[in-house]
Parts: C-alpha cells; structure tokens; sequence
C-alpha cells in the first residue's frame, strides 16, 4: 500500500512538472524584445516599450483599457518609403498623365501641368510650385474621375506591382519599413487599435496597406465626391441607388488630409483623441499636438526622420535638422539610421535612379 502511495506522489510531482513546464513554453505574451527584431537598442524604442508597458499595466496609475488605446499613423515615410523617389500618389499621377496612353491625350491642362510639376521636380530637381499639396489633390480628383471603386483599388494596385524606382529586389507595393511593422505587430498585441491618418488619397491608402492587414474603415484620407454611377446631378439625399449600380469618383475634391485636417478627421471618424501618434513631417504635427493634449490618459508622439543616405534616399542634413526641431516639440525621434537595423526587406538594394529619355 506505501509503495502505490510513494507512486502516486512520483507521477503527481511528474505531471506537475510537465503541466509548468508547458505553462512556459507556451507563454503567448513574449518579452518586447521579442517583437523588435528589426531595431537597435535605441532611446525611441526604449520610450515606446515603456509607455506601452506603463498603459497596459492594471496596476499602474497610468492604465490605458483597451477601447481607448488608439493609435494613429501617417502613412508616407512613416512607414512606407517615399523617396522613390517622391511619395506614391505623386509617382502615381505622373504616370496616369503622362504615360498612360488610355489618358493621357485627354487629360486636362491643369491636370498635365501638375504632372509636368512632379516629372521636373524628380528628374531635374526643380522645385515644386508654392502649395503643391493642394494643386496636387485637385488635379488627382480630376485624373481618375469616372473610374468606379474597384477600378481605382486595381489601377493603384497595378502600379504598386512595378519595380520601385532606386531600389533593387522591392516593388513600390513591398516599400514598407519593416521596423514599423513590428511596431504595429507589437501594438495589437497589446490591445491597441491603430489608424491610418494619411495625406495621401483615402483609396491609395486602402489598397497600399492592404497586404499588411490593415483594414479599410482603419484608414483616413483625401478624399473626393462619391457618386452612384447613375445618379447623375442628382442629390444622394433624393436619390435611391439599384442594385445594379456602383461606386464612382468624381473630380470633386472634399477633403486634403494635412495639418490641422487630420485632427479633425480623427475627431469625425475616431470619435476618441489618440494616446500614441507616429508621423515624420510638419503635415502631422498637429496630429501629434493633438495626441498630447489627451487629458484623460498619458500619450506619447514619435516622429521617424530619414536620416539614411547609404541604405536609403535621404537628405541627411535635412533630417537632422528636422530632428532637432522634433525634439524641442516634444516628440520622440526615430533615426532609420540609428535605430533601424534594417529597413526593407531581406535582398532590398539601394540602386541610382534611372528615367526613360522622355
């Protein structure tokens, strides 16, 4: 009877062991250092674990619940490249207006002139007009009216398929900064919930960032008038569209996603002020100031600067600069020269540019 007794307290001791052993092992929350493989130990990274740390604590006065951990993120160079050698919707109407041959004779002047504007600015460094952002925004709603939704999504997506310019092995669909993708990767797994707040054209965005998995109602943009295709003049309010019907842009632009606009967008759509924000220019500074006005939950701002001129195209000088007025505005800076050990893909080469001679 004492040996079956000593047996039973051996396989009991056993099955414990194994039952901790697999508790372990399969410990689904891995330490933040986990999530960073992309990163150098740096100050920025450092600050961002240790927010999300503090906000994600029950125990902390500082606790953040999960509804209201919203994170926003502007898009273009914050963490998809965009010296390729300009931001992609620009590189995209430069080529619906100048090299598609099913649009380019029919374009209209303004539209041909903004295109002209982009193609001197990147082969011949002219700079651009005063306000470009907004000539840009009204000649982009000019270039693919008539097109329906699905037509949009597949014509950006085409473009996204070619080979970006100045680099070897990515495509301009595959420019994604893979050090802020683990910071998206990190931030779900912490119970966030993040926002693209970009610029650049709402249904850009959408197709762009589709391949990473951020849903379309997540992202905020330019915009332009939508129409049902055969509503005609006729106001939405007084019109019942069919079934048969689809979604059209028009050439009317509502909204250019920039400064003071992102803030309000976010106010619109959002409903909650953002208690982390990640941008890289003054286009999101109002974005940040927003973030940091939070009164209710401690927030942060970080903003990236392309300071990396032998793995990417950059102006160092420039970023530099800019880093220090960053710093004084209260932001945390990340350097892709410092903090990111890499920054595309494996096999991504930094290559000159090259044009066609027209």
């Amino acid at each position: 009877m004492k040996r079956i007794f000593n047996l039973c307290v051996i396989a009991a001791f056993l099955l414990c062991g194994i039952c901790m052993f697999s508790a372990c092992s399969n410990d689904d929350d891995p330490s933040p250092k986990d999530y960073f493989p992309s990163w150098n130990k740096c100050d920025a990274l450092t600050a961002l674990q240790e927010f999300v740390e503090d906000v994600t604590d029950p125990k902390s006065a500082n606790f953040i619940s999960e509804e209201d951990r919203i994170a926003t993120f502007d898009m273009d160079g914050t963490f998809v490249g965009e010296l390729y050698p300009t931001y992609f919707e620009y590189n995209l109407l430069e080529c619906r207006v100048l090299d598609d041959a099913t649009y380019k004779d029919q374009a209209p002047e303004d539209v041909k002139e903004a295109a002209q504007a982009i193609r001197s600015f990147v082969r011949n460094h002219q700079a651009l007009p005063d306000h470009f952002d907004m000539i840009h925004a009204r000649a982009a709603a000019k270039a693919y009216a008539g097109m329906t939704i699905a037509q949009f999504d597949t014509y950006v997506k085409a473009y996204a398929d070619q080979p970006a310019n100045g680099f070897q092995g990515m495509t301009y669909g595959q420019s994604f900064y893979q050090p802020m993708l683990e910071v998206f990767d990190y931030l779900k797994a912490k119970g966030f919930t993040y926002y693209v707040v970009s610029g650049s054209d709402r249904f850009i965005c959408r197709a762009l960032v589709e391949p990473i998995g951020i849903a379309p109602n997540r992202v905020i943009g330019m915009d332009v008038k939508l129409v049902s295709s055969s509503q005609g003049e006729e106001a939405g309010v007084n019109y019942t569209m069919s079934q048969q019907e689809d979604i059209v842009r028009t050439d009317e632009l509502i909204i250019k996603n920039l400064k003071t606009n992102k803030v309000l967008q976010i106010s619109q759509e959002i409903g909650k002020v953002p208690v982390l924000s990640f941008g890289n220019s003054s286009g999101d500074c109002a974005m940040h100031n927003f973030c940091l006005s939070n009164s209710k939950h401690r927030s942060a701002a970080f903003m990236l600067i392309a300071d990396d001129d032998e793995r990417d195209h950059a102006n160092r000088e420039k970023a530099l600069s800019l880093a220090e007025r960053w710093h004084e505005a209260g932001y945390h800076v990340i350097s892709m020269k410092d903090d990111f050990r890499t920054i595309y893909a494996d096999g991504v080469q930094k290559t000159e540019f090259s044009f066609p001679d027209n």
